[in-house]
C-alpha cells in the first residue's frame, strides 16, 4: 500500500525492514496497536525514571525506625515486608547514617528541593519541548528527549559509585534529567492524537493512560528491587530503562499516518465530507481509498505542516482553565508520587513500620487505583459527553477518600490498601483525562484551519501548567512534614477543592447544555472535552 512513500522522511527504519521483509506493509488497524504499544512503553518508561527518588530518600535521609523489623509479612507475602538490611554495611558508610548531604537535620528540605528542581525545569522545559515538538520529527525529537532522560537518571545514581557528596551534582543531574524528560509528554499525546479520531478517544486515552501508573509500579518494583546493592542501581537501572525504549521509539514509532501513507483522522479533506456515521468508518473509507490508489490528498509527514504559536494555542477555547486545573490535580498526585513511601515507612501501620523496600512495592497500590481511576474517568466522560464535569466531580470525591486514608489508614494493614486504592482512583483519575484525552480535543480544536498543527503545543501548555503545580506539592511537602503530615493533607484537600473551582464555568456550561438546551440531532458534540459553548464550532 505504501511502498511508493518509503523515502518519507519520517518513516521508521524498523517498519521499513519489516515491510522489506514481508512483501507488504501493516493495515491501518495494524499501525494503530503498533502507535498505542510504542507511546505506552515510552513513557512507561519516562514515569519508572521518576519514581527512584521517592525510594531511596528513606535511605538518603534515614527514619529512627527504619531499624525495626517485622515479623507478620502481609498482604502478599515477602513482597512487601521482608526481614533484611538495606545493603552493604558501606551503603552508610556506619550503621544507617544516610548520605552526605541529606542526612543532616534539613535533608527532608533539601530532598524537597531536590524534587522541585526537577519539576521546575520539567515545567519550563515543557513550554519549549510543546512547540518544538510541533515544528520537528516527533520520533526523533521523542528519541532524543528518552535517551537523554536516561543518561542523566543514570548519572544521578552513578554519585553513589562516584561516592560524591557534593548537593550541587545531585541538583544539576535533576534539572538536566528534568529539562529531557519535558519532551515526553506532549510528544506522546500528539502521536496519539495524530492516529486517533474523536470517537472513544477519552475510553481509549483512558486504557491507555495507564502507563503513568504502570511505570510508577515498575519504577517502583525496579528502584526498590536492586536498592539492597547500592541506591545508585535504583537510579541506574529505570535509567537503561528508558534508555533502551529510546532505541525502540526510533525504530519502531510513525509519528504521523502520512509518514506511512495514511490520511491523518484530524485533518479536514475532501474524503472526511463524505456522509459517514462515525470515525471509525470514515476511516476505513480513507483506508481502503488509499489502497486503490484513489487518495488523492496530499501527504503532510513529519515537518511539512506549520505549528501553532504559544498565544494562540492559549486562546483555544478551554485551554487555561483546564491548564489552571492541572496545576492543582498534579499538585496533588505528584505529592503522593514522590512522598507515600517515605509517609509509609514513617507511619506505623497496624502498630508495625514497614521497611524502605516495602514501602515502595507498597505505595504501588495508589497507582494500581490510578489506573481503575484513568479508565473510568475517560469512560465516564465520552458517555457523558462531559470532560470538565467528570473531571471536577472526580477532583471533589479525592477530598474524603484523603481525608479517610489519613484518618484511617494506620488502623489496620489492610484498611490501608484499601484506602490507598480509592484515593489513587479519585486523584489520577481526572488528571489522566486532562493530560490526554481533553488534551488531543483542543488539539485538534476546529478553530485550528489548514495544516495547523498544535497538539504537541496545547498539551504542554496544559502540562506545563500542571507541572509548576507538581514541583510545588513536593515542595510544601519538604517542609510541611517536619511539622506533621496532617499539614500535608490539608494541604492537599485545598489542593483538590482549587482543582474543582477551577472548572466550575466549564462544568455550569455543560450542565446548562445537558437539562436546559436540547440540540437536535446531527449536531451534537461526540468528541467534545467541555461544554457544547466551548467546542460550538466542531465538526
Amino acid at each position: 500500500m505504501a511502498g511508493n512513500n518509503d523515502v518519507m522522511k519520517g518513516n521508521p527504519p524498523g517498519i521499513l525492514l519489516i515491510r522489506s521483509m514481508r512483501g507488504k506493509d501493516w493495515s491501518l488497524k495494524t499501525y494503530k496497536y503498533v502507535v498505542l504499544l510504542i507511546t505506552f512503553i515510552a513513557y512507561t518508561s519516562y514515569h519508572a525514571s521518576r519514581k527512584p527518588s521517592s525510594i531511596v530518600k528513606s535511605v538518603l535521609h534515614p527514619h529512627p525506625f527504619l531499624n525495626i523489623t517485622v515479623s507478620n509479612p502481609w498482604p502478599m507475602g515477602p513482597v512487601f515486608i521482608k526481614n533484611e538490611t538495606l545493603g552493604p554495611t558501606d551503603l552508610f558508610h556506619s550503621k544507617k547514617k544516610g548520605w552526605e548531604p541529606f542526612n543532616d537535620e534539613d535533608g527532608t528540605s533539601k530532598l524537597g528541593e531536590i524534587d522541585v528542581a526537577f519539576l521546575a525545569c520539567y515545567s519550563i522545559g515543557m513550554y519549549v519541548a510543546g512547540h518544538l515538538g510541533d515544528s520537528l520529527d516527533l520520533r526523533l525529537f521523542l528519541t532524543t528527549g528518552m535517551i537523554g532522560s536516561g543518561i542523566f537518571v543514570g548519572l544521578f545514581g552513578m554519585g553513589y559509585f562516584w561516592k560524591i557528596h557534593a548537593f550541587w551534582f545531585y541538583l544539576l543531574m535533576q534539572m538536566v534529567a528534568g529539562l529531557f524528560q519535558a519532551t515526553g509528554w506532549p510528544s506522546v499525546v500528539a502521536v496519539i492524537g495524530n492516529w486517533f479520531g474523536k470517537r472513544k478517544r477519552g475510553l481509549i486515552m483512558g486504557i491507555w493512560n495507564a502507563h503513568t501508573s504502570v511505570g510508577n509500579i515498575s519504577g517502583s518494583l525496579m528502584a526498590a528491587g536492586v536498592l539492597e546493592h547500592g541506591w545508585g542501581w535504583s537510579f541506574i537501572v529505570p535509567g537503561a530503562f528508558i534508555f533502551f525504549a529510546g532505541i525502540i521509539v526510533y525504530l519502531l514509532l510513525p509519528a504521523y499516518p502520512e509518514d506511512v501513507g495514511f490520511p491523518c483522522p484530524n485533518r479536514p479533506s475532501s474524503v472526511e465530507d463524505l456522509s459517514v456515521p462515525n470515525d471509525e468508518e470514515a476511516q476505513t473509507v480513507k483506508e481502503n481509498m488509499v489502497e486503490n490508489g484513489q487518495d488523492n490528498i496530499r501527504r503532510h509527514g513529519s515537518g511539512n505542516r506549520r505549528s501553532v504559536g504559544l498565544l494562540d494555542a492559549c486562546l483555544i477555547p478551554g485551554v487555561i482553565p483546564f491548564a489552571l486545573c492541572l496545576f492543582f490535580s498534579k499538585l496533588v498526585a505528584y505529592t503522593f508520587l514522590y512522598w507515600l513511601p517515605f509517609y509509609l515507612s514513617q507511619t506505623a501501620i497496624g502498630g508495625e513500620y514497614v521497611s524502605v523496600k516495602s514501602a515502595g512495592n507498597l505505595s504501588a497500590l495508589f497507582d494500581v487505583g490510578g489506573i481503575v481511576g484513568g479508565i473510568l474517568a475517560g469512560h465516564l466522560s465520552d458517555k457523558l459527553d462531559a470532560r470538565a464535569t467528570t473531571a471536577a466531580s472526580f477532583m471533589y470525591a479525592a477530598i474524603p477518600s484523603m481525608l479517610l486514608y489519613r484518618k484511617y489508614g494506620s488502623a489496620s494493614k489492610l484498611m490501608n490498601i484499601l484506602l490507598m486504592m480509592i484515593a489513587g482512583l479519585f486523584v489520577n483519575g481526572p488528571y489522566a483525562l486532562i493530560t490526554t484525552a481533553v488534551s488531543a480535543d483542543l488539539g485538534t480544536h476546529s478553530s485550528l484551519r489548514g495544516d495547523s498543527r498544535a497538539l504537541a503545543t496545547v498539551t504542554a501548555i496544559i502540562d506545563g501548567t500542571g507541572s509548576m503545580g507538581a514541583a510545588l506539592g513536593p515542595l510544601l511537602t519538604g517542609f510541611l512534614s517536619t511539622k506533621g503530615w496532617d499539614a500535608v493533607f490539608i494541604m492537599l484537600v485545598v489542593g483538590a477543592v482549587s482543582a474543582g473551582l477551577l472548572l466550575s464555568r466549564l462544568v455550569v456550561s455543560e450542565l446548562s447544555e445537558k437539562f436546559s438546551k436540547r440540540l437536535p440531532y446531527g449536531q451534537h458534540n461526540s468528541g467534545g472535552c467541555a461544554s457544547q459553548p466551548l467546542l460550538s464550532d466542531q465538526k
